[in-house]
């Protein structure tokens, strides 16, 4: 059993930067994989970026954000980060940190089992 608490949303200008965490309690939150997801007003969820539980060195992000996005874990504070910087307003979306033990399927909402409340990234233009 894993429990998700995101933070550090908010409203920034473009070009402006944001880091969003993702605290966890559980047992055993180092054996979780973890991904980052958005969902935009009307649109469905998205696979934003990934990071695998045995290897912190093992990431893979979505296309729209290689490059802007960095995803990474403390797991001494149970804590897993997503790092955006230059961000766009088509960033705009609510944020949500998922855990769970990922195979291939790693851009696959259905592969995590485990999901934070969210958290709302607004930026303008």
């Amino acid at each position: 059993q894993v429990q998700l608490v995101e933070s550090g949303g908010g409203l920034v200008q473009a070009g402006g930067s944001l880091r969003l965490s993702c605290a966890a309690s559980g047992r055993t939150f180092s054996n979780y994989d973890m991904g980052w997801f958005r969902q935009a007003p009307g649109k469905e969820r998205e696979f934003v970026a990934f990071i695998r539980w045995w290897n912190d060195k093992f990431t893979y992000y979505a296309d729209s954000v290689k490059g802007r996005f960095t995803i990474s874990r403390d797991n001494a504070k149970n804590t897993v980060y997503l790092q955006m910087n230059s961000l766009k307003p088509e960033d705009t979306a609510v944020y949500y940190c998922a855990a769970g033990t990922v195979g291939p399927n790693i851009r696959v909402s259905t592969s995590y089992d485990y999901w934070g409340q969210g958290t709302q990234v607004t930026v303008s233009s």
